[in-house]
Protein backbone atom coordinates (compact mmCIF):
# COMPACT_ATOMS: atom_id res chain seq x y z
CA UNK A 1 0.00 0.00 0.00
CA UNK A 2 1.59 3.39 -1.02
CA UNK A 3 -0.43 5.72 1.22
CA UNK A 4 0.58 9.29 0.76
CA UNK A 5 4.12 8.66 0.47
CA UNK A 6 5.47 11.97 -1.76
CA UNK A 7 7.01 11.03 -5.29
CA UNK A 8 10.15 11.65 -6.24
CA UNK A 9 11.44 12.11 -10.02
CA UNK A 10 14.81 11.25 -9.36
CA UNK A 11 13.93 7.98 -8.62
CA UNK A 12 11.91 7.23 -11.75
CA UNK A 13 14.52 7.52 -15.34
CA UNK A 14 10.85 7.51 -17.44
CA UNK A 15 10.19 10.53 -15.61
CA UNK A 16 13.54 12.33 -16.37
CA UNK A 17 13.53 11.37 -19.71
CA UNK A 18 10.16 12.87 -20.63
CA UNK A 19 11.33 15.86 -18.49
CA UNK A 20 14.64 15.99 -20.79
CA UNK A 21 12.51 16.01 -23.84
CA UNK A 22 10.15 18.49 -22.48
CA UNK A 23 13.44 20.47 -21.36
CA UNK A 24 15.00 20.46 -25.13
CA UNK A 25 11.43 20.72 -26.64
CA UNK A 26 9.71 23.70 -25.10
CA UNK A 27 13.16 25.37 -24.14
CA UNK A 28 12.94 24.69 -20.44
CA UNK A 29 9.97 25.62 -19.16
CA UNK A 30 8.86 23.07 -17.10
CA UNK A 31 5.31 21.56 -17.34
CA UNK A 32 3.80 23.41 -20.01
CA UNK A 33 3.78 26.40 -17.31
CA UNK A 34 6.26 28.98 -16.61
CA UNK A 35 7.38 30.73 -13.16
CA UNK A 36 5.34 33.64 -11.50
CA UNK A 37 6.16 36.23 -8.87
CA UNK A 38 3.12 37.49 -6.83
CA UNK A 39 3.91 40.69 -4.19
CA UNK A 40 1.51 42.73 -2.54
CA UNK A 41 2.64 46.39 -2.97
CA UNK A 42 -0.06 48.16 -0.76
CA UNK A 43 -2.79 49.11 -3.01
CA UNK A 44 -2.21 46.41 -5.79
CA UNK A 45 -0.21 43.22 -6.29
CA UNK A 46 2.38 43.29 -8.85
CA UNK A 47 2.61 39.83 -10.97
CA UNK A 48 5.92 38.77 -12.57
CA UNK A 49 5.82 35.94 -15.45
CA UNK A 50 9.14 34.52 -16.50
CA UNK A 51 8.47 34.11 -20.05
CA UNK A 52 11.93 34.51 -21.81
CA UNK A 53 12.95 34.14 -25.41
CA UNK A 54 8.72 35.13 -26.18
CA UNK A 55 7.88 38.57 -28.20
CA UNK A 56 5.18 40.60 -26.85
CA UNK A 57 2.85 39.55 -29.64
CA UNK A 58 3.42 35.72 -28.41
CA UNK A 59 1.63 36.93 -25.10
CA UNK A 60 -2.32 37.07 -24.40
CA UNK A 61 -3.72 38.11 -21.16
CA UNK A 62 -7.03 37.68 -20.67
CA UNK A 63 -9.83 38.58 -17.57
CA UNK A 64 -12.97 36.65 -18.08
CA UNK A 65 -15.33 36.92 -15.20
CA UNK A 66 -12.51 36.23 -11.90
CA UNK A 67 -10.01 34.45 -13.76
CA UNK A 68 -6.92 36.25 -15.67
CA UNK A 69 -5.18 33.92 -17.77
CA UNK A 70 -1.64 34.68 -19.51
CA UNK A 71 -1.13 32.39 -22.33
CA UNK A 72 2.17 32.76 -24.41
CA UNK A 73 2.63 30.54 -27.44
CA UNK A 74 5.99 29.82 -29.67
CA UNK A 75 4.91 29.37 -33.26
CA UNK A 76 8.46 29.64 -35.19
CA UNK A 77 10.52 27.89 -37.89
CA UNK A 78 14.11 28.74 -39.20
CA UNK A 79 16.08 26.82 -42.00
CA UNK A 80 19.35 27.15 -42.49
CA UNK A 81 21.03 25.91 -46.05
CA UNK A 82 24.68 25.92 -46.35
CA UNK A 83 27.33 23.54 -48.43
CA UNK A 84 24.83 20.34 -48.82
CA UNK A 85 23.27 20.63 -45.50
CA UNK A 86 19.49 21.57 -45.28
CA UNK A 87 19.01 22.02 -41.14
CA UNK A 88 15.09 23.03 -40.53
CA UNK A 89 13.50 23.19 -37.21
CA UNK A 90 10.32 23.66 -36.10
CA UNK A 91 9.00 25.31 -32.15
CA UNK A 92 5.76 25.34 -31.10
CA UNK A 93 4.53 25.49 -27.69
CA UNK A 94 1.68 26.99 -25.78
CA UNK A 95 1.98 27.63 -21.99
CA UNK A 96 -0.81 29.20 -20.22
CA UNK A 97 -1.46 29.81 -16.18
CA UNK A 98 -4.56 31.34 -14.68
CA UNK A 99 -4.97 33.21 -11.33
CA UNK A 100 -8.00 34.30 -9.51
CA UNK A 101 -8.52 37.97 -9.83
CA UNK A 102 -11.66 38.33 -7.17
CA UNK A 103 -10.86 41.39 -5.61
CA UNK A 104 -9.32 42.88 -7.85
CA UNK A 105 -10.22 46.31 -10.31
CA UNK A 106 -10.45 44.36 -13.40
CA UNK A 107 -11.05 47.36 -16.00
CA UNK A 108 -7.31 49.12 -14.07
CA UNK A 109 -5.14 46.08 -14.58
CA UNK A 110 -1.90 47.00 -16.88
CA UNK A 111 0.48 45.24 -17.88
CA UNK A 112 4.30 45.72 -19.86
CA UNK A 113 6.64 43.32 -20.99
CA UNK A 114 10.41 43.91 -20.57
CA UNK A 115 13.57 41.41 -21.04
CA UNK A 116 11.42 38.58 -21.00
CA UNK A 117 9.46 39.87 -18.16
CA UNK A 118 5.76 39.92 -18.08
CA UNK A 119 5.00 42.47 -15.37
CA UNK A 120 1.02 43.27 -14.56
CA UNK A 121 -0.53 45.60 -11.81
CA UNK A 122 -3.34 44.43 -10.41
CA UNK A 123 -5.03 47.19 -8.38
CA UNK A 124 -6.92 46.06 -5.55
CA UNK A 125 -10.82 46.93 -5.21
CA UNK A 126 -11.33 49.81 -2.95
CA UNK A 127 -12.57 49.24 0.20
CA UNK A 128 -15.57 51.22 0.98
CA UNK A 129 -15.54 51.98 5.12
CA UNK A 130 -19.24 51.20 6.34
CA UNK A 131 -21.18 54.09 6.78
CA UNK A 132 -23.16 54.43 10.09
CA UNK A 133 -26.80 53.97 10.08
CA UNK A 134 -29.39 54.70 12.65
CA UNK A 135 -32.53 52.38 13.14
CA UNK A 136 -35.13 54.33 13.99
CA UNK A 137 -37.00 52.29 17.32
CA UNK A 138 -40.90 52.23 17.12
CA UNK A 139 -42.94 51.55 19.82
Amino acid sequence: MFGMIPFTHEENSLWNEWHNMEKNLFGGLEGGSFRCDIKEEGDHYQLDAELPGFQKDDISVDVHEDCLTITARHNSEKEDKKDNYLRRERRFGSFTRSFDVSGIDKDKITGSYKDGILTLCLPKVAETAPQKRTIQIEG
